[in-house]
C-alpha cells in the first residue's frame, strides 16, 4: 500500500481512503495500484463484513492526473497495458481499481463530498452505495479528453441509469449536482455528512446476516447486464482506438491551454 491510499479498520468495517488531498485527490499511477491492493487485500479478509470508500480533504476526486499524460509512457506502450488482463482477471489494470469493489463479497458504501469528477466518478459507480454530500458534484468526463469511460464504466452505469441519461453523461461530461444525480439514480441519498452516514449504515449491515448479505449481493451482480469479460474488454478495446488519435490529442492540448478544441 502507498500513501496515497490508506486502509482505516474499525473492527469488521474496513475504510479506503484516496489520501492526496493537495492534489484533490486526483487519480496517478499510485492511486490505480493502491486501491487495486487494498480491494485485493480485503476480499482476501474474511474479517470484513462492510467496506466504505472515501476521499481525504474537501473532495472524493478530481479525476485523472494531468501527469499521466506526459509520463512519457508511449500510445502503444498504453495501449498494450489497456488490453493486458491477468490470468483470471477480467479487468484490467485501470478497470480494477473500480470494479474490485463488486468483486468483493461485502457490501462497499462510497461516501462522497465535493468533485467526483471522470475516474473518481468511476471509482465511486464501482460502490454499492453512494452517499453524498449536498455540495457534491459529478461528472463524467473523459470526453474533455477526447475518450470514452473505461473504469468498468459497463459494469456500472447500466445498473443504475438509463441508456439515454448514460449517453448524455457520456457525450457532453456535463457537470450534475448532487440534487440531479440523487434524481437520474448517480448516488443513491444526499446526506450532510456522508461519512457519519456511511459509518451508520455499515454498522447496521453488521447486524445482518452476513452469508445473506453475501449472497444478496451475488444475486444482483451476476443477474444484471452482460457478461463482464465481453463489456469490459469491449471498453478497453474501444479506448485504444481513440488514444494518441489526432483528435485526441487535440481534445488534450486544448484542454491544457484553455482554448476552444478544434477537431478534425
Amino acid at each position: 500500500m502507498s500513501d496515497s491510499v490508506l486502509i482505516k479498520r474499525e473492527g469488521a468495517i474496513a475504510e479506503v481512503w484516496i489520501n492526496r488531498p493537495d492534489k484533490h485527490n486526483a487519480v496517478d499511477m499510485s492511486v490505480f495500484e493502491g486501491l487495486a491492493k487494498a480491494g485485493e487485500e480485503l476480499r482476501a479478509d474474511p474479517s470484513v463484513r462492510a467496506i466504505i470508500l472515501t476521499g481525504s480533504g474537501d473532495n472524493f476526486c478530481s479525476g485523472i492526473d494531468i501527469s499521466l499524460f506526459t509520463s512519457g509512457m508511449s500510445p502503444a506502450d498504453l495501449n498494450k497495458k489497456i488490453m493486458e488482463f491477468g490470468d483470471g482477471e477480467v479487468a484490467n489494470t485501470f478497470q480494477k481499481p473500480a470494479y474490485i469493489w463488486q468483486e468483493i463479497e461485502v457490501p462497499v458504501i462510497a461516501a462522497l463530498q465535493g468533485v467526483v469528477y471522470g475516474a473518481g466518478a468511476q471509482i465511486a459507480l464501482g460502490a454499492d452505495f453512494r452517499l453524498a454530500a449536498p455540495n457534491t458534484r459529478m461528472s463524467v468526463m473523459e470526453i474533455k479528453w477526447g475518450l470514452i469511460p473505461d473504469m468498468s464504466i459497463t459494469r456500472t452505469l447500466p445498473r443504475l441509469v438509463r441508456s439515454d441519461v448514460a449517453k448524455d453523461l457520456i457525450f457532453t461530461g456535463r457537470v450534475v449536482e448532487a440534487r440531479e444525480a440523487a434524481e437520474i439514480g448517480l448516488i443513491t441519498r444526499i446526506v450532510d455528512d456522508p461519512l457519519s452516514e456511511a459509518r451508520a449504515m455499515a454498522e447496521l449491515i453488521l447486524t445482518k446476516n452476513p452469508d445473506a448479505i453475501r449472497r444478496g449481493k451475488r444475486l444482483i451482480n451476476d443477474s444484471w447486464t452482460g457478461d463482464p469479460a465481453d463489456t469490459l474488454k469491449l471498453e478497453a478495446h474501444l479506448q485504444t482506438e481513440l488514444i494518441a488519435s489526432s483528435n485526441q490529442l487535440e481534445a488534450v492540448f486544448a484542454n491544457m491551454q484553455k482554448r476552444p478544441p478544434k477537431f478534425s
